[in-house]
């Protein structure tokens, strides 16, 4: 890859999928075209990113010194801030001995990762809301196995699709005499199963 080209979108590399596959170059444009696309029909299907990502994030405060980040894994807290409520001053930046994370920032756990204040935060007086700069998904060389296998046979599916020009439609069935085409899923049922444990649970 050229230096001053962007890194695929993708949860698995181009050059991978096209050796899994045995594709050649001429093939690059499709192969990219489903990698990207099945990545961003993962991260809708999780609820979450889950590709390296820096993040803004304002997190409304009511006293609570434990606050979850909307984002996991999470690799580095780049700088954390108390907001005021409005009129009553400028945002100021939280000192990096008021807080930790957990678990600790850089653990791949699957799990969603929290700001834990010490109780100095509350000297800072009218806090309305935490605003935190971080970075959190997977890069290229640390994404888990199964999410890179749904990858992998979410695109090939794509690309077979693609290919063999039967987009939203799936093979015939019979009905009232004569041959018909049903609409498809969109999303394979052994993809869904390697993707359950990554999905966001929500209440």
């Amino acid at each position: 890859m050229k230096k001053y080209e962007k890194p695929l979108y993708s949860l698995i590399p181009l050059d991978t999928f096209k050796a899994v596959l045995g594709l050649d170059d001429r093939e690059d444009k499709l192969a990219t075209f489903c990698l990207v696309s099945s990545t961003f029909s993962i991260e809708q299907y999780c609820k979450r990113r889950l590709l390296r990502k820096r993040h803004f994030e304002k997190i409304e405060f009511i006293g609570d010194l434990f606050l979850p980040f909307l984002e996991y894994p999470v690799n580095k807290v780049l700088a954390v801030y108390s907001l005021p409520c409005m009129g009553r001053g400028e945002s100021q930046i939280v000192e990096p001995e008021l807080y930790s994370v957990i678990p600790e920032e850089g653990t791949l756990d699957d799990v969603p990762f929290s700001l834990s204040f010490s109780r100095a935060l509350l000297r800072y007086k009218g806090i309305a809301a935490i605003k935190a700069v971080y970075l959190a998904g997977y890069n290229a060389s640390n994404v888990p196995p199964d999410l890179s296998m749904a990858c992998l046979e979410l695109s090939a599916w794509n690309l077979n699709r693609y290919k063999g020009r039967r987009i939203g439609m799936t093979g015939n069935v019979r009905g009232k005499g004569k041959d018909g085409e049903n609409f498809e899923m969109s999303m394979p049922e052994n993809v869904r199963a390697l993707l359950e444990p990554y999905r966001r649970k929500l209440i």
